[in-house]
């Protein structure tokens, strides 16, 4: 059985204190190691949070961003809703699916053809005022030419007094012309001008344009009359294809057809 004795601790104690640098020395390596583990860990993990969170950001600005869309499209249907329950006549909503590439010709393509009842000559509305016709009508979609066209004029009447007068376009969205005013007409800045139904192109009543500006020449028998589209021609997407009694296919899907009762 072995023996100890305390002779010999003092001699242990130094021999501790004189050999502890060395366990330090030799375990620097480990402490290194360990010190990159936690520190380059450390910053690793953070680079790769930081980027799952710019991924994050950038995925739900996008949802946002949809989701404004999404709102404003909301806003602006709930708002086409709304006008086709004031029309006595019938209509077809539709979206616009294109633009004539050609910036001179101011024409559009919506997702309603034939098989939807849609016909040449058909009146299309949004929810502020007229917007065109129809020129073109295939099986699946229709060419509607807007009342800017410079090739397009429309029978109109000043709704504060029922002069009649001919509004045409002049190849802006944002401007249209009145042909022939005589300097005598009553007509003033901020009058609206609603369609007269003359000729059977158009229904009547429905707004066309707000005068812009009414200048008189003495020299001339004419005054220069502009006035501004009520429609948002190069805002609104869908639009409303507006049908007579006698013009409704019995073919079209009654749930794509909204009106009020006579």
């Amino acid at each position: 059985m072995a023996r100890y004795t305390g002779y010999l601790a003092p001699l242990r104690n130094h021999i501790d204190t004189f050999s502890t640098p060395f366990y330090w020395v030799a375990n620097i390596p480990q402490q290194v190691t360990d010190w990159f583990d936690r520190n380059i860990v450390s910053r690793q993990s953070l680079i790769e949070e930081n980027q799952r969170l710019v991924k994050e950001s950038l995925i739900q600005r996008a949802e946002l961003q949809r989701m404004d869309a999404l709102a404003s499209e909301n806003s602006r249907l709930r708002a086409l809703m709304n006008s086709s329950e004031l029309l006595k006549d019938k209509v077809l909503i539709a979206e616009l699916i294109g633009i004539s590439p050609d910036p001179k010709v101011h024409k559009v393509i919506v997702n309603k053809g034939r098989k939807d009842g849609v016909y040449v000559g058909q009146a299309v509305l949004d929810a502020f005022g007229l917007m065109g016709q129809v020129v073109v009508a295939t099986y699946h979609t229709a060419e509607v030419l807007f009342i800017t066209d410079d090739s397009h004029a429309i029978p109109v009447q000043i709704n504060r007094n029922n002069v009649r007068t001919v509004i045409e376009g002049i190849g802006d969205l944002y401007q249209l012309r009145l042909r022939y005013v005589p300097s005598t007409m009553d007509i003033v800045e901020g009058d609206v001008l609603v369609s007269s139904g003359l000729g059977g192109r158009f229904p009547a009543g429905y707004p066309v344009a707000t005068v812009d500006s009414v200048n008189h020449d003495p020299g001339k028998s004419f005054a220069s009359v502009y006035a501004r589209p009520t429609a948002q021609l190069n805002r609104s997407r869908h639009v409303l294809l507006v049908f007579s009694d006698n013009d409704i296919n019995t073919d079209i899907v009654e749930s794509d057809i909204v009106g009020s009762e006579q």
